[in-house]
């Protein structure tokens, strides 16, 4: 990196804190050449931030509304250039073994000035973090899907997402206003995000609560089959014959709601 400023964006929800860790960069720069690029209340911001002004470092705190620091990174890896991520936290020391064991950097705040320098100093060793070691991570679901479109990365939130519906080598990700694709697997996102969503083919899972119910149709062969009606969007999905038991299931979940 030679005598080239090393470009670093601040993350943390809380005003002190990155005030703090710009003042402790500050003492870093008579050993290091740095530049701040901006600072960022949350994982969104900084999102966007990156897209208009590259960092090479994310010094990011873990626990920040909207989007936590470990969905954050996760999400830079769909940048062209994906930043080095070291992770800021309050974590007492047995709380994070998770990232010991992965390797993963991190700073216990309150962060001190040499710990943080000698941090700056492997950055030039560092890689981005692999999707594979950020899953070994302890995380909540992702609240965001990130696909990368005309070189930027676009968040779609999972409280938009009608279905997804595995086609090829990608993911028709359908929200009421468009499509968008997302290169991951089917089977892993169903896992991560648990009870939102129910399968219905072994290409295709909905969320529950835009089903708005079933339709029994019969094919140009004479083959009946039902099919899943949506809110918010006119197409209807295929339920294959393996799932036909979700039909019985979530008409007793609405009769049950709908008791109570």
């Amino acid at each position: 990196m030679g005598e080239t400023a090393l470009r670093i964006l601040i993350v943390d929800d809380e005003a002190p804190a990155r005030r703090r860790l710009r003042e402790l960069l500050d003492d870093c720069m008579c050993a290091l050449p740095l530049s701040i690029v901006g600072e960022a209340q949350h994982g969104r911001e900084a999102l966007d931030l990156l897209q208009s002004a590259p960092a090479e470092l994310v010094l990011t705190d873990i626990h920040m509304p909207d989007m936590d620091g470990i969905e954050l990174a996760r999400h830079l890896l769909k940048l062209p250039n994906p930043p080095v991520v070291i992770f800021t936290t309050a974590f007492h020391e047995h709380a994070v073994q998770a990232f010991e064991v992965n390797a993963v950097d991190y700073l216990v705040k309150p962060v001190r000035v040499q710990r943080l320098l000698s941090a700056l100093q492997k950055v030039p060793r560092l890689k981005p973090f692999t999707a594979d070691k950020l899953a070994h991570l302890p995380a909540s679901a992702r609240r965001f899907l990130s696909v990368t479109e005309r070189s930027r990365v676009v968040l779609v939130p999972i409280e938009d997402v009608i279905y997804l519906k595995a086609e090829l080598k990608y993911i028709t990700i359908r929200t009421r206003e468009r499509e968008f694709l997302l290169e991951e697997s089917l089977t892993k996102l169903e896992n991560e995000f648990g009870a939102r969503f129910i399968r219905v083919h072994r290409n295709c899972i909905v969320a529950r609560e835009h089903v708005r119910g079933f339709e029994r149709r019969v094919g140009n062969d004479g083959d009946a089959h039902w099919e899943v009606l949506l809110n918010g969007v006119p197409e209807t999905l295929p339920v294959s014959r393996r799932q036909q038991f979700i039909v019985r299931d979530i008409g007793r979940e609405s009769i049950t709601g709908a008791a109570a």
